[in-house]
């Protein structure tokens, strides 16, 4: 995983036993950009010196590491019993790919999309989300354009994200990708869980059904969740906090007053976030100020 990720989220990881292997971010392009490296581990998982004691299954860009069925261990000829217990035991691995693995969009199509109408009785104006792998925003916007045409779909983007550009002008590009002007090689903001720049195959599923997108400021997503807490009790990550900001901006564009429904994704809590977006410390020093007004201004 790229190694400016809210620590929180590393050592989630690591007390449920994983190895965590911290990363440099990078462009997709590199090699050694976190995608990349994982596919790699993912292939070379479980292997020994013997090729013929691992079992890799390709599906799509989704390599899968499994323990063989007796079927499979047909296929390998005539094993030893050693070979064969090895085959039915040993390590097992899935490299999700969730950024290109259809399933991805398929799950909130099939799931997340109908769960949304079943539970609003089919009352639903618009759906506000922002995009990562593209999965939810795609899947769930397809869903509810296939129940109701009329259903507006809006993106909510982070800066330094060139998916906002993608979908207002077709061009993959912000202004924060300009030569000199980063600081890091990913998505330049303090908002983890969001924004890209790349097309990735589950959101280019659904381009072609966003209706409008909405850029999010850091100052905005941070003054949205201090705002959340003071107002709602809701304790919730950057991503939320964007898509709640991107909510208010296009109802106010729409001018909506008569009891349209919006939905909104609230995909991320507040404590995988203390090292960062809700450290205050952190915020001073990337120059990104907690100021609540912005969102009581936003509101009026």
């Amino acid at each position: 995983m790229p190694d400016d990720v809210a620590e929180e989220k590393v050592k989630a990881l690591q007390s449920l036993g994983a190895d965590v292997e911290r990363v440099r971010p990078a462009s997709i392009v590199d090699k050694k950009q976190f995608v990349n490296l994982a596919r790699d581990r993912a292939a070379h998982f479980g292997h020994t010196a013997n090729p013929r004691d691992s079992l890799i299954r390709s599906s799509s860009s989704v390599l899968v590491t499994s323990t063989a069925s007796d079927e499979v261990l047909n296929e390998h000829g005539t094993l030893t019993l050693d070979e064969a217990d090895e085959l039915r035991t040993r390590p097992r691995g899935f490299f999700a790919d969730q950024f290109e693995n259809r399933s991805n969009y398929q799950a909130h199509y099939e799931g997340t999309g109908p769960e949304i109408w079943r539970q609003t009785s089919g009352r639903v104006d618009a759906f506000v989300s922002g995009a990562g792998t593209g999965g939810t925003l795609s899947g769930i916007g397809q869903y509810l354009k296939s129940v109701k045409e009329d259903v507006m779909v809006i993106m909510s983007d982070p800066e330094g994200s060139g998916l906002y550009n993608k979908v207002k002008f077709g061009v993959m590009y912000d202004r924060r990708e300009a030569e000199g002007t980063k600081r890091r090689h990913q998505v330049d903001t303090v908002v983890e869980g969001i924004g890209i720049n790349r097309l990735t195959h589950n959101f280019e599923l659904g381009l072609d059904i966003i209706d409008d997108a909405f850029r999010v400021t850091d100052a905005e997503a941070v003054a949205m969740s201090r705002y959340l807490v003071e107002n709602d009790g809701l304790f919730l990550g950057s991503s939320s906090a964007c898509n709640l900001v991107a909510c208010v901006k296009f109802v106010k564009q729409m001018g909506w007053k008569d009891g349209e429904r919006v939905v909104t994704i609230l995909c991320d809590s507040g404590t995988r976030h203390y090292s960062k977006f809700w450290n205050a410390d952190y915020l001073q020093r990337a120059n990104i100020p907690v100021d609540v007004e912005i969102i009581h201004d936003l509101l009026a």
